[in-house]
């Protein structure tokens, strides 16, 4: 799942996002207002953090703007400014929650957790393609009866195959899903995710072929 993160405050924005990218969410940064409004026409996002007070364009009205276009992704507010009306104000402009600097970050990341629940893919905790299990709540994957160690690239790669089924995914594409804008790698590093997320469901019983590779387009899974 990827998150945007709008906050000037550069070292808290670079922490909080590698906390946060620890939980195996891909996270891209912009520091005002302006520039998530335009991140957010081009990129889709499955939740907003969103700094209250922000050069350019503050959040609260660039809340407003999200909603009045009729934008539903959820927004979580951050802000040191700690009053019930600037709670309520940003309630009222269309955010979901609300969390006062300095935060307990292991609330924060629950928040998190509960308003990504809320969206599209609270309707399949679980995801299953034949024998292989993917559990989002726990991390857990698996084939048959074999647990999978997998690296958060590996995980987050096999979770965006599962989710698409058979149809299949470029390179470019699963980049695009999976690193943040500024730390995209080359396509050959695909390839190398893909090569040892083979190899590990190999181990585990799977069979060689699970993962499909069609030649000058992308990868898919097998049908069961």
């Amino acid at each position: 799942m990827r998150i945007l993160l709008v906050e000037d405050n550069t070292p808290l924005a670079e922490g909080l996002a590698d906390a946060i990218a620890a939980q195996l969410y891909i996270v891209d940064i912009v520091g005002d207002g302006e520039a998530a409004w335009e991140q957010i026409k081009t990129v889709e996002y499955d939740l907003i953090l969103l700094d209250l007070m922000l050069p350019k364009l503050d959040g609260i009205s660039l809340c407003k703007r999200l909603r009045s276009q009729g934008m539903e992704t959820p927004v979580l507010m951050l802000t040191a400014r700690d009053t019930s009306m600037d709670k309520v104000t940003g309630l009222d402009v269309g955010a979901d929650d609300y969390m006062v600097k300095p935060f307990d970050l292991p609330e924060l990341l629950a928040r998190i957790r509960a308003l990504l629940r809320r969206g599209n893919f609270a309707s399949s905790p679980i995801l299953v393609w034949g024998s292989l299990r993917l559990d989002p709540s726990s991390y857990q994957v698996s084939f048959k009866e074999h647990l999978l160690h997998l690296t958060p690239k590996e995980y987050s790669i096999l979770e965006l195959l599962m989710r698409n089924g058979q149809r299949v995914l470029s390179r470019n594409l699963i980049i695009e899903h999976i690193w943040s804008v500024d730390n995209a790698p080359v396509e050959s590093t695909v390839k190398v995710h893909i090569k040892s997320l083979r190899h590990k469901l190999k181990a585990a019983g799977a069979p060689n072929d699970l993962i499909q590779t069609v030649r000058g387009i992308g990868y898919c899974l097998k049908q069961t």
